[in-house]
């Protein structure tokens, strides 16, 4: 009898449709807001508490636009999330940095959050990539995410020059009181449904398992060896269990926000406050 040997996704394309990029959801979103200015903006001008499951929607439909969108719909969604973002500047005051959501320096920022956790899951799961291999991903997927103000040239030209800037900008990270009330809406939010609740404690065990040793202690996550342990176990069980489930189970959530992009981007459709990011 043969044994099982999964196909491990080495593609742009094949890694972005992997329903495991949703583990990452959580903790690129608190390394996004621990940016200060990032974090002000949200703070300021974001309603977590109320709309998180309609900002995570949001998120996504944008991603899907970027990776699998096509000329025309990426158009349409590039206008929904400018329209969004527009409101969305402050000028320098005590409580934080100026911020402006169509700064290319916190645009890249949150493109990188999104491209350095979605590498990290995917080496958790299936290994690391050959150094070729993971050239060829960060070279597409860098461009890729740079599709509003960011232009593909702000980004580090090597992976080994992202290293050197992510590094730095993992150690200027703050996490202020707004932010933190931010990081514990999202944690533990009060309106998501029913069916999501019991997924939340495995969320946030999983959120801070992935999260930067100094970040977690920024965000005041509470860890400890049992935490860790149990964590671990939850990266082993899913490395030997997730790659040998089928492509099409793999797969929903891509196909089902690309269906859902098309509803979004048809004619005569027009979201009631468009939150794309």
């Amino acid at each position: 009898m043969r044994s099982f040997c999964p196909r491990r996704p080495v593609a742009v394309a094949e890694i972005a449709s992997e329903a495991l990029t949703l583990a990452g959801g959580g903790r690129a979103l608190l390394l996004q807001i621990a940016h200060p200015a990032v974090g002000r903006g949200v703070a300021e001008h974001s309603d977590f508490a109320e709309r998180l499951m309609d900002r995570f929607d949001g998120t996504m439909l944008y991603l899907t636009a970027t990776m699998f969108g096509t000329p025309e719909e990426l158009a349409t969604v590039r206008r929904i999330v400018n329209r969004a973002h527009a409101p969305v500047r402050g000028d320098g005051a005590p409580s934080g940095p100026a911020y402006n959501a169509y700064d290319p320096d916190l645009q890249l920022w949150v493109a990188a959050t999104l491209y350095q956790t979605m590498m990290e899951l995917h080496g958790r799961v299936f290994g690391e990539l050959t150094p070729k291999q993971a050239d060829d991903v960060y070279r597409e997927l860098s461009r890729a995410l740079s599709n509003l103000q960011l232009s593909h040239d702000r980004w580090p030209a090597s992976r080994a020059a992202f290293d050197d800037y992510w590094e730095g900008m993992i150690a200027s990270l703050r996490v202020d009181e707004q932010v933190l009330a931010v990081s514990r809406q999202i944690l533990h939010p009060a309106r998501v449904p029913w069916s999501v609740r019991p997924t939340l404690p495995l969320v946030r065990l999983v959120t801070g398992g992935l999260l930067p040793l100094e970040v977690r202690q920024r965000f005041r996550l509470p860890w400890d060896e049992r935490r860790q342990r149990r964590f671990d176990r939850v990266m082993r069980w899913t490395a030997a269990v997730y790659p040998r489930l089928p492509l099409w189970l793999r797969h929903i959530p891509r196909d089902r926000y690309l269906a859902k992009l098309r509803r979004a981007t048809s004619p005569g459709w027009s979201p009631q406050r468009p939150d794309a990011r």
